[in-house]
């Protein structure tokens, strides 16, 4: 089995705020693979097929700071030790340029509150990131700044941006991390 989750703040507030791109990714990734969402417990669940693997695809229904707790009902024994390809997870990153995609298979939160919370409920930091930039606003404090939505000029290539995510989840998933990486890192040049 292999989890997917996307990190975001639920409620149609926070639908379109630059916080709920790793939403946006998840939501575009069950679309391309034809699956609906289903509420359990405080997230939402969509499984799937991808050559053979199992998976689900999640967004819990938690505020961002605890998001872990979702993920740690889901994480089982054998999701542990399947680590890092049996976990990835989306998220906005301010510290890349708008658009930008990142593909990281371990390390710190980065100052990401949601990616802490996943670190310290399941107790590792031994996980996929598939990472979009919404750059940063320096006029602008970060906590308002990541629960803006996007601006009119921004919203296309944010669009464009969150369905390469989606495919590079799946690159993960049938071609490996390091050649996703390649692909997806080299694609951003």
């Amino acid at each position: 089995m292999i989890i997917i989750v996307g990190l975001g703040n639920p409620g149609r507030k926070y639908a379109n705020t630059r916080h709920n791109v790793g939403f946006m990714i998840v939501d575009e990734l069950a679309r391309k693979l034809n699956v609906k969402f289903k509420e359990k417990d405080d997230y939402l669940i969509a499984e799937a097929k991808i050559q053979d693997k199992d998976i689900a695809i999640v967004k819990p229904l938690t505020y961002m700071n605890l998001s872990g707790r979702a993920v740690k009902k889901l994480v089982n024994e054998k999701v542990l030790q399947s680590l890092p390809s049996s976990l990835i997870v989306a998220h906005d990153d301010v510290d890349l340029p708008l658009g930008k995609i990142k593909i990281k298979r371990n390390g710190s939160s980065g100052g990401h509150r949601g990616v802490q919370s996943i670190i310290e409920n399941i107790g590792t930091k031994d996980f996929i990131r598939v990472k979009l930039g919404i750059s940063k606003d320096p006029d602008q404090d970060t906590s308002d700044y990541v629960l803006s939505p996007f601006k009119k000029e921004e919203k296309e290539t944010v669009k464009e941006k969150v369905a390469l995510a989606a495919d590079s989840i799946i690159a993960i998933i049938t071609e490996g991390v390091n050649k996703a990486m390649n692909i997806y890192h080299q694609a951003e040049r």
